[in-house]
């Protein structure tokens, strides 16, 4: 752990000299005050990649992407917090040092870096024994060749050869210095009393690199074909290794992952080494397992698209069915490319070059919908039972989809394809989403968990749908970012000033106005500690804040003009925000209360409305009076907005 003073030393020490970080990535041109380059996380010809030293931010009006100097090295080297935190100190020659651990943390710690060290070192073992010994040179290296594979790629993915010999890796590690223990939990040393031998002894060797580029775990592939064990075998679960949150190919590929905004998911080691060898970087594999929540998370990472490549074995497609409705209940867009009869990704990419295997999957890859029915629909033929279950199946996958709009085109596509009224699927839809939501209500009221409610008296809003409030609220924050600590004029009954920020604060709460997004509320959260504090500038503390997503969003608030609102509008053309946002921060908070109080009427009216004379006078009169309230609210409001009239 790293204590908080120094993380924000290093923090404001590196946003303070953000040009300097971000040349070592990006040639900048200086333009104005700023700095503009070609952004490194998207292709593009002409430069919108902007830095700002003054404010300490970078952000690329292409992509969106965008914050502060720590985001971007986190971004681009794809390291964690602590990591990137380290880096930026031994680039500044600030110390950064751990905090002490209890004895439980310091052995769990120093037992994950024996293995980290162990697996290291059986990397450059098994790329020693493929490059230097005649034995790897006839055996493993003819062999990768014979596949057709150029040395430059063998290089890039570190492959190597485990000798035949019982317990060569075994001994050699032991020799320098390698614990039993360690090569035992790696799993590349199988001990069973007085026995032990190494597990992939006679293989050509795959390492399994982390998001960091660390050896973590290894694939290997037995090479003789007359003998009865599996033809690849993986290292086992270990301390470090956890097959289901790791891809192959993953260090290697997301830089361009990210630059081509797509990934591609293959099922091999070998279909990735082909990829990369005609020419397409942004590849990896699954290493034969089944597609799990956790590995498509790191995908959308870099991100949000994926397109899935199958080989032309219908049963196997059939069984990875469930990987597709995985990725859709991420968020994430997909495609699936069906390659011809008896090809699979390896073989597939060896016989074309860049150009023609990147115009064939852009020709033939199928949105899911329409790749899902056609498949399942050669089972259906004329059966009305199997029709009925088809449908089922597809719309199934569709009430994953956690973006309301996106289900809603994917139902009009179902609806259009299948030939069935498009209100059956919407009435299906939310059946499977209430069942849903009931099975989560049971599962948090048995854990004794409550769900979170973001609004009281304001509108319930799915958080999955579109934010009605998503421009005011944005530009309210903004103010909070950019003028939170300034003073207002007097607005206390006693005369006391406050700041821009108390003021936003306090608005917000005092009517239960709050966002839907729970970001935006944890901004005011961790500012209203210190609002009050004259000291704290707040640009500073938001762009400078050691949570990531905090200084991300700051860092995008301040970074972006926005359209001048209705609020801006009645004050004409506003060219120094400084010398009037007195005045703003006040229309721009009442602003943003009228349309949610407005909006709050609209739904206490519908249920007076709905009661009716079902409800007992106590419950109208009570609705009533409520109505009343927020009426009254909402005068109070409209007089601040100039007499806004109130419908």
């Amino acid at each position: 752990m790293i204590d908080q003073v120094t993380i924000d030393k290093v923090l404001e020490t590196a946003n303070s000299q953000i040009i300097e970080v971000v040349s070592d990535y990006v040639t900048l041109r200086r333009r104005g005050i700023n700095y503009l380059g070609n952004c490194p996380f998207h292709n593009e010809k002409t430069p919108s990649f902007t830095v700002s030293p003054h404010k300490g931010i970078f952000k690329c009006f292409g992509c969106g992407e965008g914050g502060n100097a720590l985001n971007f090295i986190m971004k681009h080297d794809q390291l964690s917090f602590v990591e990137a935190i380290k880096a930026l100190g031994k680039k500044f020659n600030i110390e950064v040092a751990e905090e002490e651990y209890s004895p439980e943390q310091q052995k769990q710690r120093n037992e994950r870096e024996s293995m980290m060290l162990v697996s290291e070192f059986a990397g450059k073992y098994f790329t020693k024994m493929l490059n230097e010994t005649d034995e790897g040179k006839s055996v493993g290296l003819g062999y990768f060749r014979s596949r057709g594979f150029r040395d430059d790629i063998i290089h890039k993915f570190d492959l190597g050869y485990s000798p035949e010999k019982k317990d060569a890796l075994t001994n050699e590690a032991t020799k320098q210095g390698y614990k039993l223990e360690y090569l035992e939990k790696t799993g590349l040393t199988i001990v069973r009393d007085d026995y032990k031998a190494d597990r992939f002894r006679g293989r050509v060797m795959f390492p399994i690199h982390s998001l960091a580029g660390k050896v973590i775990a290894f694939g290997g592939r037995i090479l003789k074909t007359d003998v009865k064990t599996a033809k690849y075998l993986n290292s086992p679960e270990s301390e470090i290794y956890h097959k289901s949150r790791v891809l192959y190919g993953i260090f290697q590929a997301k830089q361009e992952i990210t630059r081509h905004d797509m990934c591609y998911l293959v099922e091999g080691y070998t279909d990735v080494l082909s990829f990369h060898q005609a020419g397409i970087s942004n590849v990896v594999a699954s290493s034969g397992t089944a597609l799990t929540p956790d590995q498509i998370r790191l995908i959308a990472r870099f991100t949000k698209n994926i397109t899935i490549i199958y080989d032309g074995d219908p049963a196997g497609i059939k069984a990875s069915l469930r990987g597709i409705d995985l990725v859709l209940a991420e968020g994430m867009n997909v495609k699936v490319l069906l390659l011809p009869d008896g090809e699979d990704p390896d073989t597939f990419a060896k016989e074309r070059s860049e150009e023609e295997l990147t115009q064939y999957i852009q020709d033939n890859q199928k949105d899911f919908i329409k790749f899902k029915t056609s498949l399942l629909l050669e089972d259906a033929q004329n059966d009305p039972i199997k029709r009925a279950q088809l449908i089922q199946d597809i719309v199934r996958s569709i009430s994953t989809i956690p973006d309301s709009i996106i289900r809603s085109v994917y139902m009009k596509e179902c609806s259009s394809l299948l030939k069935v009224d498009e209100r059956v699927l919407v009435q299906e839809i939310g059946k499977l989403q209430r069942k849903k939501s009931e099975e989560n209500f049971r599962r948090n009221t048995t854990s004794n968990e409550r769900p979170v409610n973001y609004q009281q008296s304001a509108p319930q809003q799915n958080q999955s749908t579109a934010n009605p409030f998503e421009l005011e609220e944005r530009e309210v924050l903004r103010f909070m970012v950019k003028h939170g600590e300034k003073l207002l004029s007097d607005l206390t009954e006693d005369g006391q000033q406050v700041t821009v920020g108390q003021y936003i604060i306090h608005e917000l709460k005092q009517d239960d106005l709050l966002s839907i997004n729970p970001l935006y509320n944890k901004m005011m959260e961790v500012y209203e500690p210190v609002c009050h504090d004259a000291n704290v500038v707040s640009q500073k503390f938001f762009v400078n804040n050691a949570n990531t997503d905090l200084s991300q969003l700051a860092s995008d608030l301040i970074g972006k003009e926005y359209q001048l609102s209705r609020i801006h509008e009645k004050f004409g053309k506003v060219t120094h925000e400084e010398e009037i946002y007195q005045e703003l921060v006040i229309k721009i908070v009442a602003e943003l209360k009228w349309k949610k109080v407005k909006i709050v009427l609209k739904e206490k009216r519908a249920q007076l409305q709905q009661l009716g004379s079902n409800g007992n006078e106590e419950q109208l009169m009570e609705l009533m009076q409520e109505i009343n309230t927020w009426q009254k609210v909402l005068a109070h409001i409209s007089k601040e907005l100039g007499g806004r009239t109130i419908v």
